[in-house]
């Protein structure tokens, strides 16, 4: 599954180092600063040398122009397309490692910092992959990779033109879908997690869209003290993937303390 782009140009660090690392994406060229030292940037082109990928100096003033921005740190990379996935390759991964499938499904999530901050949590907490619809969502692109330090470039990723399809698809493969809402009655720390799973979380204005949280199985909430009504998608699904992450691994390890 591509996009129409044949090239794109990834910028910061993280995203440059760790595209050079997971080996997914075809480099055409690396493009460092010009009189610019760090042992990350001495990394990226010792990495780049040994790919054989041609590295190209550029003063900061000229990588800032190439990007139309700020943020590359004296670093970016002319790569191929993300390379995203079907979701029949994320269960696939799930069934190679022996595990229970664990996804996150992300509807309409339109703000790049929160897909990134998602994508982040999502790699350490060790889901298989990431679900996301084609419109109306931020699509991974190099912002995103950025925001996510570079997770983007080693975690599982597919674009649906129908999450609700996407939900029946995971359904049939025994997936259970848990969607997060603020009025539910049911909190993370009381659900089970554990098993083969879907956390659906919904974007920043409306949440979790309508049709989509009636195909849940069952809704959660996470409880709250304050007068904040609510926390944004990426710190609601940084608190709920890792209870699931405490969850599986206390039931996959019972002889080992989780925090």
């Amino acid at each position: 599954m591509n996009f129409q782009k044949k090239t794109e140009i990834l910028f910061g660090i993280h995203p440059v180092l760790e595209t050079l690392r997971a080996g997914r994406r075809k480099i055409s060229e690396i493009y460092l600063a010009k009189d610019k030292r760090s042992q990350r940037l001495e990394d990226i082109a010792a990495l780049a040398e040994s790919f054989n990928i041609p590295i190209k100096k550029y003063s900061p003033s000229q990588l800032t122009a190439m990007i139309a921005g700020d943020g590359h740190q004296g670093a970016a990379a002319m790569v191929s397309p993300y390379p995203a996935v079907d979701v029949n390759d994320i269960i696939q991964k799930a069934e190679d490692q022996g595990k229970p499938p664990f996804l996150l499904l992300a509807d309409s999530i339109e703000d790049t910092q929160n897909l990134g901050a998602l994508i982040r949590t999502a790699l350490c907490a060790g889901v298989h992959g990431i679900i996301i619809p084609k419109d109306r969502a931020a699509p991974p692109n190099p912002a995103v990779s950025k925001a996510s330090a570079g997770a983007m470039e080693h975690i599982l990723l597919a674009q649906v033109t129908n999450m609700v399809n996407a939900i029946g698809e995971l359904k049939e493969n025994g997936v259970w879908i848990a969607g997060m809402d603020g009025k539910a009655e049911t909190s993370v720390f009381k659900s089970d997690l554990s098993g083969a799973l879907g956390i659906v979380i919904g974007g920043e204005e409306k949440g979790v869209r309508p049709l989509v949280k009636r195909h849940c199985d069952f809704l959660m909430a996470i409880p709250q003290s304050g007068r904040i009504d609510s926390l944004n998608a990426s710190a609601a699904g940084a608190v709920v993937m890792y209870e699931a992450f405490r969850q599986r691994n206390i039931f996959s390890h019972p002889g080992k303390k989780f925090l």
